[in-house]
């Protein structure tokens, strides 16, 4: 492709009675290369937003582009009893049923997902793209008078192994969680955090205290927690908008850039 062109069709919040020739435009989608920003952080939305994608293949377009930012079952991968069931199959599962379009599989996506092994889950008429929102993190970062204090502090080793190679400018720290009872304590492993501005406990001598997260799913209104936005999860923006200390960056040019693949 060499544009992207941006065409605005609020189909979920059409019913699926609504589904017909005059409500998509076979003629606006046919020869064209087409892209679909999906949101499924709500259970209750899956079902309407795969009949569309599930449909459109027989609009004979030549390439489709499924854009998910927030994989919502990521962390559901686990099996710890026998009756544990494992939601990221299941999803996986529905979008490996997507008809291939005229160019082939299915692109999907995907914004930091929780497990890069994830991609194993999907069968051959998918093809997941699983990219990173850590270089707009870095960019807001570069944008601070005191960029050269700033300290990355993992909250674990399974986040340092998966993006310490990204933060090659910065100090770095990496914490623990240890279980003590029904507690769950964070200690520093490796690190100073004297004096930096860092994303870890203040008792450690951090001078302030940001966390960043990429999907701010806060389940059960948990930001209020934080006293002193993410449009991947719109129901949070709502939530939080207009309200410090929280910020929203946008994933709206990372992903055209995503779609030029």
């Amino acid at each position: 492709m060499g544009r992207v062109e941006w065409v605005r069709k609020d189909l979920w919040s059409m019913g699926l009675d609504l589904w017909s020739r005059e409500c998509l435009g076979i003629e606006e989608l046919r020869g064209e290369h087409v892209a679909v920003l999906a949101s499924f952080s709500s259970p209750a939305h899956v079902f309407e937003q795969l009949s569309v994608i599930y449909a459109l293949f027989r609009l004979f377009v030549p390439s489709f582009t499924l854009v998910l930012p927030f994989f919502p079952t990521g962390s559901f991968e686990g099996m710890e009893e026998g009756g544990d069931v494992p939601n990221v199959v299941t999803l996986a599962w529905m979008f490996s049923n997507i008809p291939m379009s005229r160019g082939g599989p299915t692109s999907l996506v995907i914004y930091d997902i929780h497990a890069l092994q994830d991609r194993f889950y999907f069968g051959e008429k998918v093809l997941p793209l699983f990219e990173t929102d850590i270089p707009l993190l870095k960019q807001r970062l570069s944008q601070l008078r005191d960029v050269d204090n700033v300290v990355i502090a993992f909250p674990d080793d399974g986040a340092w192994k998966r993006f310490y190679n990204l933060f090659d400018n910065f100090v770095v720290v990496v914490c623990t969680k240890v279980g003590e009872g029904d507690k769950r304590i964070v200690r520093i492993k490796e690190g100073n955090v004297c004096g930096h501005h860092i994303k870890v406990l203040v008792a450690h001598g951090a001078a302030k205290v940001s966390a960043y997260v990429t999907h701010g799913v806060f389940p059960n209104q948990s930001w209020m927690r934080f006293t002193h936005k993410d449009d991947s999860c719109p129901l949070t923006v709502k939530a939080i908008e207009n309200k410090a200390p929280f910020e929203v960056l946008s994933l709206a040019k990372p992903i055209a850039n995503a779609l030029q693949i």
